[in-house]
């Protein structure tokens, strides 16, 4: 598989059906065996999960999720979980999670919207619908306000141009509004940043931030810092960041996740099972790059036990 990016893999000597044997024997009776359940689990392709989980309620009669709930708690079961659930499910799952009950997750929000393709998005979209009776941008709206709202709801509407070309004359008029609206101004013209940083395809935003930075000698990052705030300055800088290199974005995710005391397990799960078969290998790069240790040794201070069997696994090695 050349420019494979991801870390698991499918497997070639596959059987379902035998998968589905071993994992009911290892939650069968007293006690559980979660290394065969980890063993399994993260050397299967998404497809081959998914095989998984339908030979089993067919071959068992049983529902495998149900049942690995049963087995197992804490971050361990959130992560084999989101490994057992099909990629849009996992992230509609989340961004329910992120708003529903007390207090909003807005970095999940954020991540998720501002990283995911527009045909990624409008999977979301629909799913989320299908689910939960409400569209995605009725229960966004609900939950946010302000610019952030706005800026979440145009990056549900999953409308980005994802062409590849840069009108020179656009992208240095975009520039210049954007220079207009935020540094030069007393006051910022939010929905001027908004209406370049949603729209635009990447080629051309990456235009419009060189000339950003030849008008006004600093970085677009820079000047979003020093003129918004809160949830709305994060909100552009993942916008910005996705762009200009998605995996270091999740690399920086990651070590936030990890950083300091206490870890935010639902930003750490949900990256590292959303990414592991797409391109954990070039976040790994980044996070190497960027903070001089690897993700791997990272991981393994951070976490403990089977949920730390299972990352190090879905990381796939020490760099």
């Amino acid at each position: 598989m050349a420019g494979y990016q991801g870390t698991i893999k499918a497997t070639t000597y596959f059987s379902a059906e035998e998968d589905s044997q071993k994992l009911r024997k290892a939650m069968k009776g007293l006690g559980t065996d979660e290394d065969t359940i980890i063993d399994i689990l993260s050397h299967r392709s998404g497809p081959q999960r998914q095989q998984i989980l339908i030979t089993y309620k067919s071959t068992i009669g049983r529902d495998l999720i149900d049942d690995l709930k049963s087995e197992l708690s804490g971050n361990f079961e959130k992560a084999i979980v989101g490994l057992m659930t099909s990629t849009t499910l996992y992230d509609v799952h989340e961004l329910r999670r992120a708003m529903k009950g007390a207090g909003t997750d807005e970095g999940c929000l954020i991540e998720i919207l501002a990283s995911r393709s527009n045909e990624e998005i409008r999977r979301i979209s629909d799913t989320y619908r299908r689910l939960y009776g409400n569209s995605l941008e009725e229960d966004i709206a609900s939950d946010t306000s302000g610019m952030f709202q706005r800026v979440l709801v145009s990056l549900a509407t999953g409308n980005r141009d994802e062409g590849h070309y840069v009108d020179e004359g656009l992208a240095q008029q975009d520039a210049q509004s954007l220079y207009e609206a935020g540094e030069k101004k007393w006051g910022t013209d939010e929905t001027q940043f908004l209406s370049v940083l949603c729209t635009r395809n990447r080629t051309h935003l990456l235009k419009v931030f060189d000339e950003y930075r030849r008008i006004s000698n600093k970085d677009i990052t820079e000047s979003i810092k020093s003129e918004m705030s809160g949830d709305f300055e994060d909100a552009l800088l993942a916008v910005v960041n996705c762009t200009r290199n998605r995996s270091a974005y999740f690399a920086e995710r990651l070590y936030k996740s990890m950083k300091g005391l206490g870890t935010n397990d639902d930003t750490l799960i949900r990256v590292m099972v959303s990414r592991c078969e797409i391109d954990m290998v070039p976040i790994r790069n980044e996070f190497k790059r960027m903070y001089g240790k690897s993700l791997y040794s990272f991981i393994k201070g951070d976490t403990s036990g089977d949920y730390r069997k299972l990352l190090l696994n879905l990381c796939g090695g020490e760099d």
